[in-house]
């Protein structure tokens, strides 16, 4: 079949990885920040002196520090993802769905640059 491209070309190659590279650095920031909210509650303060209330307090807090336990976790997965993408875009098969093999759209790896199906595959699962 001419004309029907089996992989992305070496700029646009070059695109994704700047894209992701850009992923990576906020989505290590926000695991740092989401990571430090739960490390070191380092609230030297006065707050756990006053009586009222505390139960409630402590019971919020620990819901809280497990919501971002979670949501680090969440983190760390997506960016073992978009590291992933980067190898692929190293060993020139980034773009490639899985299922299909045909090239995932170009618009789908802007927005969610570690997928590794396209959409029809996707719809299929």
């Amino acid at each position: 079949m001419p004309g029907v491209k089996v992989k992305y070309s070496d700029e646009d190659l070059q695109e994704f990885k700047e894209i992701i590279e850009k992923k990576i650095a906020r989505a290590q920031e926000d695991l740092a920040l989401l990571e430090a909210s739960y490390k070191n509650d380092a609230n030297n303060g006065t707050d756990d002196t006053s009586p009222s209330f505390k139960s409630f307090d402590e019971g919020s807090e620990v819901m809280s520090k497990e919501a971002n336990v979670q949501l680090a976790i969440r983190q760390e997965k997506f960016i073992r993802d978009l590291k992933n993408a980067l190898l692929r875009i190293e060993n020139k098969t980034y773009g490639v769905c899985r299922v299909t093999k045909k090239l995932i759209q170009k618009e789908r790896l802007k927005l969610v640059p570690h997928a590794t199906l396209s959409i029809e595959a996707k719809r299929k699962q």
